[in-house]
């Protein structure tokens, strides 16, 4: 982004990181002059913790259902659904990459435990059977 007028020898004395912090800054003055609002009730601004993610899609669009796994409950529940167009969910998952760079740039890389593989199908079926 190109920094405008006045703001340009400020810009040039700022570090890549401070610049950063800026240009999110004038973005988010610029959302509040086009009018953009958004409400977060405090029911919402609890939220749910989930563990767990199933993510199906159509040709139309991305389904995400957050569940919660708790040891010795046999059965999780879905506690939030998400429907998202395609151009929505890819919108999504580039935000959650650079939301994962910059936590990793600030607090070391995110380990994922060696993970046993797994189906797709919810059953462990190693072969076809008719």
């Amino acid at each position: 982004m190109a920094v405008k007028g006045k703001s340009r020898n400020f810009a040039e004395k700022l570090t890549e990181h401070q610049l950063d912090i800026v240009i999110e800054t004038m973005n988010e003055t610029e959302n509040k002059q086009q009018g953009l609002q958004i409400e977060l009730t405090p029911e919402t601004a609890q939220g749910e913790y989930a563990n767990f993610a199933i993510i199906t899609h159509s040709s139309s669009d991305f389904v995400l259902d957050f569940a919660r796994v708790l040891p010795g409950v046999p059965k999780a529940q879905v506690k939030s659904r998400v429907i998202l167009a395609p151009e929505h969910a890819k919108r999504l998952l580039g935000a959650l990459q650079e939301n994962i760079m910059r936590y990793e740039r600030a607090y070391g890389t995110i380990k994922i435990p060696q993970q046993e593989a797994r189906t797709i199908a919810p059953f462990n079926v190693t072969k076809g059977e008719a």
